[in-house]
């Protein structure tokens, strides 16, 4: 489905009860709504289960590029405000963490349930921002396609390109369907966007965070750091996953998030 906010057209996909408990799904960059597919299907059908596609990715409206993590949760809240939803649990992956962390820190009162998946709260060092300059620099010289053969070798587990290549190849092409202006104006935002670590002692919904036990991106030290300061919050590592552990292995990510799930009300 399509709607227009915030001056652009968003693609989102919804299942299970109208009036059941939301859940709004944020997917990681570059990819799309498609890759929390294992996850809608499981929810049991008394949740109401959201996904959309970020500005700039999928079916979502690139424009003009100029992007920003702010830009991001306008787009959220704008999202929640047309589907009258007045509080939901929120689940981020990565760059959806990131997102999800700046929600709650601007718009705590909107959410009743936090899942941080592979991502982190701190921002990108000086290391960080040279390396997505070289990637939007890759991007723009060398195009999606090869970019997207490289990005996937970071994001997945050894074992996923052996026992998987399936879902390496459905990946590559997800990543392969963005423009390359949108994926040049997420490099930037993410590059730029703001340390959420001080939010994370001011959290008071329930927190799961999830991390693959073999994520060299955002690592399982990093989940580690977020446990500690989130108070009441569960961890747990994801085994035979990477960076995409929703998709690396699905059966254990969704028993973690569905049991965790039980206890929003």
């Amino acid at each position: 489905m399509k709607i227009r906010i915030n001056g652009m057209t968003m693609n989102y996909v919804e299942r299970g009860t109208p009036g059941g408990i939301p859940i709004v799904f944020v997917h990681g960059f570059p990819f799309n709504l498609e890759t929390w597919e294992p996850q809608m299907r499981a929810l049991p059908n008394h949740f109401r289960a959201i996904a959309y596609d970020i500005r700039g990715h999928g079916q979502s409206d690139v424009g003009d590029g100029q992007y920003s993590i702010e830009f991001f949760v306008d787009d959220l809240i704008a999202l929640l405000d047309h589907l009258v939803i007045e509080k939901t649990v929120l689940c981020g992956l990565s760059m959806g963490g990131y997102i999800a962390l700046r929600a709650l820190e601007r718009h705590a009162n909107r959410f009743n349930g936090l899942v941080l998946c592979d991502t982190k709260s701190e921002p990108d060092g000086d290391e960080g921002k040279v390396k997505r300059a070289a990637s939007l620099k890759a991007v723009k010289t060398n195009g999606v396609d090869q970019f997207a053969e490289g990005f996937a070798k970071a994001v997945f587990a050894d074992s996923t390109f052996r026992d998987n290549p399936t879902l390496v190849e459905k990946v590559k092409s997800i990543i392969k369907a963005n423009s390359p202006i949108g994926i040049g104006g997420t490099l930037l935002a993410l590059a730029c966007r703001t340390d959420t670590t001080s939010v994370l002692t001011k959290l008071a919904v329930p927190t799961l965070i999830l991390c693959g036990e073999h994520d060299v991106l955002t690592t399982p030290k990093d989940a580690e750091f977020m446990h500690a300061r989130i108070k009441g919050s569960s961890m747990h590592s994801i085994p035979n996953a990477a960076h995409l552990s929703n998709l690396e292995n699905p059966t254990v990510f969704n028993e973690q998030l569905i049991s965790f799930l039980k206890v929003i009300r």
